[in-house]
């Protein structure tokens, strides 16, 4: 069965490809604009289910993988910040404090309608950091612009962290790969 990853996110493509298993990566066609008081958890869910059935027309007969994160502090969602300043003043927000990330999986079977889902909820605590150890984390690894709240874990960034806590690891960066194991085998695809 062809298994494709609604998604152009490096970060997802490498973790999916760790299955092993061939998968097509497509750009999802979805908006990722919150709905007014929408939380976190509804948001993320809403996306990845989004994003998985955007393709469902173009891709009969595949499995399709959506997924979508949301970190949240003090009742705020926290977006891709996009510009360096941005980054800045959103990591000065964040440090010293536990920021929770929301990460959506939906693995819809094209052929069958069936649809998973599932969240892998993370809490992160961020070191006490200064406005010169983030400017230059910031300037170090411009990639983490891209990321909600330019928390990236991976490289560098393991350096803003002082605590993790996750059912899975992956869910950090974006795919609860646990879950999405267990998702494939329910769909009769064993990875392993």
């Amino acid at each position: 069965m062809q298994i494709v990853l609604a998604s152009t996110s490096p970060y997802r493509k490498e973790i999916i490809s760790r299955l092993g298993l061939p998968f097509e990566a497509v750009p999802p066609v979805c908006d990722e604009t919150p709905h007014p008081g929408e939380s976190a958890l509804d948001t993320a869910v809403r996306l990845a289910r989004a994003k998985a059935q955007s393709l469902a027309t173009a891709y009969p007969g595949a499995l399709i993988i959506g997924s979508d994160q949301v970190a949240l502090l003090d009742g705020r969602q926290i977006g891709k910040p996009g510009s360096f300043e941005n980054g800045v003043a959103m990591l000065t927000w964040m440090s010293g404090r536990t920021v929770v990330f929301h990460s959506a999986l939906a693995l819809l079977n094209t052929a069958t309608g069936s649809l998973r889902e599932t969240v892998g909820i993370t809490r992160v605590t961020l070191r006490q950091l200064s406005e010169n150890q983030i400017r230059h984390y910031l300037e170090r690894e411009p990639d983490a612009l891209h990321c909600a709240g330019s928390a990236k874990s991976e490289g560098l960034g393991g350096a803003l962290l002082e605590k993790v806590e996750s059912d899975d690891p992956n869910s950090l960066i974006g795919v609860p790969l646990f879950a999405l194991v267990r998702m494939l085998a329910e769909e009769g695809l064993e990875v392993l």
